[in-house]
């Protein structure tokens, strides 16, 4: 079931905000679907809005060769009861305040207060998740997280006071690149440059959560920044090498699990079995070994030997802490021939 019909949309976007104006230009429909469509859009998508033999009619030629829209009014979005509820639902998330103001919030509370919530947050349970989650209601939280957005967005540089996750002060001046979401441990983080007398100096990954202050220095780095090279140089050296099975649609939730990394991946005729080279940035090793791990049976670890061994002692592990639940209830409980080799 779609909660969000089609109509809101990349391309219905861009078309809404253009018949905003009762009159407009060649040249803003052209930086509108720039800006604001795919990269691919510019190829197709002007001839759309734009008067011609391939257009959808929604603007007509002026004398004076502007665009005037057909409609009489701007148009209007009209919400169902589902994406209202859906709405709603999201309001009690609280990572939501990251990204709105109280006043907005505040708002949306009041026109959708009549409104039963499509779930709760208490209906979801996290099994894989670590319990040290970032405290998003915590108004230096928000505050510091704005500031890293607004950052990453202007490219400004900043001074940034944090503890390292080994409890170590560490303070200079950042560029910031990305900002990211983990699933697994609940937290927002930020790809960044340390910067030494206006020079790169080393790439890192700053927690928001472990941020204890942070001030625009009120420059900005203009030196051009790609963000493959930098991911490129945050790359392991040697691939994790992972063999995976068929079973229980395991590929095909592998590779959906996976679709952001960097891999290659050869089939065996013979047994159906995949091979995959997943490489990785080392500073995520730890979660990328527990997604792994969350596949069960149905994947192994190949190489490099130091993670086949992680795995293998986290596997160990898992097996005492079943092994003591099973004596304290009275369960018989036994790991699988084949991970007792590991």
């Amino acid at each position: 079931m779609n909660i969000f019909s089609e109509i809101y949309g990349a391309y219905f976007r861009i078309a809404a905000r253009l018949l905003e104006n009762e009159v407009t230009d060649e040249k803003t429909v052209r930086e509108t679907v720039q800006s604001e469509g795919f990269r691919d859009s510019v190829l197709f998508l002007p001839q759309k809005l734009i008067p011609g033999s391939e257009d959808w009619g929604l603007f007509s030629r002026t004398a004076d060769g502007n665009l005037r829209r057909i409609t009489k009014n701007a148009p209007v979005k009209v919400l169902t009861g589902l994406q209202k509820r859906w709405l709603k639902a999201k309001l009690s998330d609280p990572r939501i305040r990251l990204f709105m103001d109280e006043d907005t919030l505040s708002a949306l509370e009041e026109r959708l207060a009549g409104v039963s919530p499509l779930y709760r947050q208490g209906q979801f349970g996290f099994t894989d998740r670590f319990s040290d989650s970032d405290d998003f209601l915590s108004k230096d939280y928000i505050n510091n997280f704005r500031k890293v957005l607004d950052a990453v967005k202007h490219r400004k540089i900043m001074y940034i006071d944090y503890v390292s996750g080994h409890g170590k002060r560490i303070s200079g001046r950042f560029v910031l690149l990305k900002m990211e979401y983990s699933p697994k441990n609940d937290k927002f983080r930020a790809y960044c440059y340390l910067l030494r007398s206006g020079r790169i100096r080393s790439s890192g990954i700053i927690n928001i959560g472990r941020i204890t202050s942070i001030t625009d220095t009120g420059s900005a780095f203009r030196t051009p920044v790609f963000l493959e090279e930098y991911f490129s140089s945050r790359k392991c050296s040697s691939p994790a090498v992972i063999r995976v099975t068929r079973e229980r649609n395991g590929v095909e939730r592998f590779m959906l699990e996976f679709a952001s990394y960097e891999k290659h991946t050869v089939r065996d005729l013979e047994t159906g079995q995949y091979t995959v080279e997943l490489w990785y940035d080392e500073q995520d090793e730890t979660e990328l070994l527990i997604r792994l791990l969350s596949f069960g049976p149905i994947i192994e670890v190949l190489a490099p030997k130091h993670l086949r061994a992680k795995a293998a002692s986290r596997i160990r592990r898992q097996a005492e802490l079943l092994a003591e639940y099973g004596a304290e209830n009275d369960v018989c409980m036994e790991l699988p021939e084949e991970k007792q080799g590991l």
